[in-house]
């Protein structure tokens, strides 16, 4: 047979019941009061006898002259109802009712514990991070007093686009802010892995070499692939001044202790992130508060000069 979905009863938002031939109806919570409303509804809707349909909960509401119950189709699908006394009208619910009698002094006092509870929050979190990033290269000003953490992958097409705008806070905010990068490389994604391996494997021996690195990578992201990320790698490394032969044993050699270390400081990094709760890039924090996606530079201007107050 053919199934009606739940969507055909939110078209109901008021219906009025047909009468019934056995008189006027007693308010009570029976399972005869259950089938006879059942009943009308299938004798208005007949392809309502086509599904499952039930009434499982039927009780008194908080709302005077009416009870409240709980329509299930399929033995699946839940639709909350309100209906009259006497069963002349039915009103099926889109959502669950809320309180809207708060005053204005009683809505700014709530609001200001909202904000107070989400800066408690934002300050757990900033800490959290403050000591996760510990060690990781940093750009900016190693002291400022805005911590800027991005969880990304540099194979990421929507990291490559926010990578300018970061360019452009830390030249905006040269002392306010200190940028930190977390790896968070995708499983769809199959080269950001090694190149962060490779990335980490440089930063062991100079920062500057890391951050030569993750720019490299998002300039030159359509370039890369999973067959040459490590020969580009070594193409970016070239100027940099590190024994590439200490690199190559870090990021080419899975057996060896260098890699094993790089690839775990990857691992932490994304489990930090599930932690946090992310599920995709890039990701920001800061000052412990979330953003999420590529944002302009004018979202950035103001949560710093928020986390400066």
């Amino acid at each position: 047979m053919k199934k009606t979905p739940i969507s055909l009863l939110l078209v109901l938002w008021m219906l009025a019941m047909v009468p019934s031939a056995f008189g006027q109806f007693v308010s009570d919570y029976s399972e005869a009061r259950k089938a006879r409303i059942l009943n009308n509804l299938k004798f208005l809707y007949p392809q309502l006898q086509e599904v499952g349909v039930q009434i499982n909960v039927l009780e008194s509401s908080p709302i005077s002259g009416l009870d409240q119950g709980q329509l299930v189709v399929n033995n699946q699908q839940v639709q909350k109802f309100l209906v009259t006394k006497d069963d002349t009208r039915l009103y099926l619910l889109a959502a669950d009712a809320v309180d809207v009698s708060k005053t204005q002094a009683e809505l700014a006092t709530a609001e200001q514990a909202r904000e107070a509870e989400v800066a408690a929050a934002a300050r757990q979190k900033q800490a959290a991070l403050a000591e996760l990033t510990a060690g990781y290269p940093v750009r900016g000003n190693p002291e400022a007093s805005v911590l800027i953490v991005e969880f990304s992958d540099f194979q990421c097409p929507y990291c490559a686009q926010v990578f300018p705008t970061v360019e452009q806070v830390l030249a905006k905010h040269p002392n306010d802010v200190k940028f930190v990068y977390m790896h968070y490389p995708l499983p769809n994604h199959p080269w950001a892995r090694p190149a962060a391996i490779a990335s980490i494997c440089a930063s062991q021996q100079d920062q500057e070499a890391f951050w030569l690195m993750h720019d490299s990578f998002f300039k030159n992201q359509r370039t890369i692939n999973t067959t040459n990320v490590l020969e580009k790698s070594k193409t970016f490394l070239s100027s940099s001044g590190i024994d590439m032969d200490v690199w190559s044993e870090c990021a080419e050699n899975p057996g060896s202790a260098t890699y094993r270390d790089a690839a775990a400081t990857v691992e932490q990094s994304m489990k930090a992130a599930e932690q946090f709760g992310l599920t995709g890039t890039p990701a920001f924090f800061v000052n412990g508060h979330y953003f999420s996606g590529a944002k302009p530079l004018e979202t950035f201007d103001e949560a710093i000069e928020m986390s400066k107050q």
